[in-house]
């Protein structure tokens, strides 16, 4: 009998995540300076695909590019569909990295939080996506 998270892990082996971005130059320049790098064989003029490690990979889209894509309306600034959540290897990390995203023109959307097991400290890019990025202890998950 096949378990269904053997299945699952054969099936689903990479995470794509598609946002739609205003300006492609500035959101390079943003997670560039954030310490990602970019798959130029998944880049264009209006796209590009951002790695964020060997399974998951961040494609940015212009909102034209990525309009064509679905017929529905493109959520603004002022919406919040999804919060994108990455573990770090340290809370140290966790800090280092929010304080570059807020460097480099990210928003603050609240204090870092400390709860000695968990460090978490969330941030809005350059064009309003809300990004949390944490540190657990893996002594303290069960």
């Amino acid at each position: 009998m096949v378990r269904l998270l053997d299945y699952y892990e054969r099936m689903l082996n990479s995470v794509f995540i598609n946002l739609p971005i205003e300006n492609l130059k500035r959101s390079v320049e943003f997670f560039t300076g954030l310490g990602f790098t970019f798959n130029a064989q998944f880049t264009d003029d209006e796209s590009t695909c951002m790695i964020v490690n060997e399974h998951v990979y961040v494609m940015l889209l212009e909102k034209k590019k990525f309009s064509s894509f679905t017929t529905r309306k493109i959520a603004d600034k002022d919406t919040t569909e999804v919060t994108l959540s990455f573990s770090c290897d340290s809370a140290d990390e966790v800090r280092e990295l929010s304080e570059r995203a807020f460097s480099l023109g990210a928003k603050r959307v609240n204090d870092l939080e400390d709860h000695g097991f968990m460090v978490s400290w969330g941030f809005e890019d350059l064009d309003g996506h809300m990004w949390d990025l944490f540190w657990m202890n893996p002594e303290h998950v069960q």
